[in-house]
């Protein structure tokens, strides 16, 4: 595999590990960045975009697990897990993983090593965090193809952070539920300052905005999926008190590029994101998306489902193109002490090297690995044991963050 340069950094050490303070960080480059961002164009106007997941990666990024509330009496497995998705993500891309310290650090190695990780496609981050789920607090990466000259004050000689990769910095509040989440918060502008990133922070009518990644999925072309469930509820666990539809859609316009949000109903049961997409609906292709689909008229997520479904019929892409929606089949409901739990196979995840897939033991997994390798030819879809993951009401797609490769372009911007 082609090794990962950023030029940007220092010199690696051979364990590969970043720690708060072993760069100057939130450094004043960084700093210069986000100063820059707050006054002059937004990500859009700059050329911008969200990629979509399929894209190629520089990295994934994960959090190496350690809140055992996440997973009350049933935290040692999850490491193996972890270790797992690693195993199956290295040889495609650098793993990244948050860690808490180095007594986390050297609690991952040795789960790595056992289970035959290769360590020199993995790099540690000394970024405490609360709790591991990085598809929502992580670095939202965003990327411009081609030339863009760089935009005053960017001259005269000065170095500028990286221009083809940026991060934008939406904002977590622990799902508007949980009141631990000021860790996570931070991570997204410690990892701007880290990987030299510009960093945009995001600002809708003069306010912080709340956004994370499980809750929209992108085609990379100006189309994205999301839910009014989650978004748009005026009542439970909202994220940004007062906003609109349309400052909403403002807001992933002018950051993410987006021109066209596909808005669906609601979630599944048993999620309490309250409404994340990616548990339901995931764009498989510029032009098809995957759609959960319950057969059994009595379960709870039939209905919802069914009205997803018919919305999506009559939506349309960037272009104006109907959308190609797929089946995906829902394993059979999941409990543990009572409480119904989110298990879907549309929590699965694009790397370089494979499409990981959460299994339930099940015999719906089957039905869900073959669409799945139908639709993403170039790589294999491969299954990820996940009844134990799902026991912190989320799986694959909710731990991991795709940091996307750079643009190659002629100036060297």
């Amino acid at each position: 595999m082609t090794s990962v340069f950023n030029p940007f950094w220092p010199q690696r050490t051979r364990r590969r590990s970043r720690r708060v303070g072993a760069c100057p960080g939130p450094t004043k480059r960084l700093m210069q960045s986000f100063e820059r961002a707050k006054g002059g164009m937004s990500p859009a106007a700059l050329g911008y975009r969200l990629p979509a997941e399929w894209e190629p990666h520089e990295a994934t990024w994960i959090g190496w697990p350690h809140n055992l509330s996440d997973w009350p009496g049933k935290f040692t497995p999850i490491p193996w897990v972890y270790a797992e998705i690693v195993r199956k993500t290295a040889p495609g891309e650098i793993v990244r993983i948050l860690v808490n310290s180095r007594a986390h650090e050297e609690q991952a190695r040795r789960i790595l090593n056992r289970v035959g990780v290769d360590l020199s496609r993995v790099e540690f981050f000394r970024f405490p965090t609360n709790r591991g789920w990085t598809r929502d607090f992580g670095p939202m990466f965003v990327k411009r193809d081609g030339n863009h000259p760089l935009p005053p004050p960017y001259q005269g000689g000065e170095r500028a952070p990286r221009q083809d990769v940026a991060i934008v910095d939406f904002g977590f509040n622990g799902w508007a539920k949980y009141p631990n989440w000021q860790e996570d918060d931070k991570v997204a502008s410690l990892a701007a300052g880290t990987l030299g990133c510009r960093l945009f922070q995001v600002k809708v009518k003069g306010r912080d905005s709340v956004l994370e990644g499980g809750s929209i999925d992108g085609n990379g072309r100006g189309s994205l999926l999301t839910t009014e469930e989650c978004l748009l509820d005026p009542e439970v666990q909202v994220r940004n008190p007062g906003f609109t539809r349309e400052a909403i859609e403002e807001a992933l316009r002018e950051y993410l590029g987006v021109r066209n949000v596909l808005w669906l109903g609601k979630g599944i049961a048993g999620d309490d994101t309250h409404g994340h997409v990616d548990d339901l609906c995931r764009f498989a292709g510029p032009r098809s998306v995957v759609l959960c689909q319950e057969s059994d008229p009595g379960d709870a997520n039939y209905r919802p489902l069914q009205e997803n479904r018919e919305r999506l019929q009559g939506m349309c892409l960037e272009d104006g193109s109907h959308i190609e929606v797929v089946a995906l089949p829902m394993p059979a409901p999941l409990f543990l002490d009572g409480q119904r739990l989110p298990a879907s196979y549309a929590n699965f995840y694009i790397s370089n090297a494979a499409v990981l897939v959460p299994t339930f033991n099940d015999p719906n997994d089957r039905i869900a690995l073959g669409t799945l390798a139908e639709l993403f030819r170039d790589r294999p879809a491969i299954g990820i044991h996940a009844v134990d993951l799902v026991w912190g009401l989320g799986t694959l797609h909710c731990l991991t963050h795709e940091q996307p490769a750079a643009a190659k372009s002629e100036t060297g911007n």
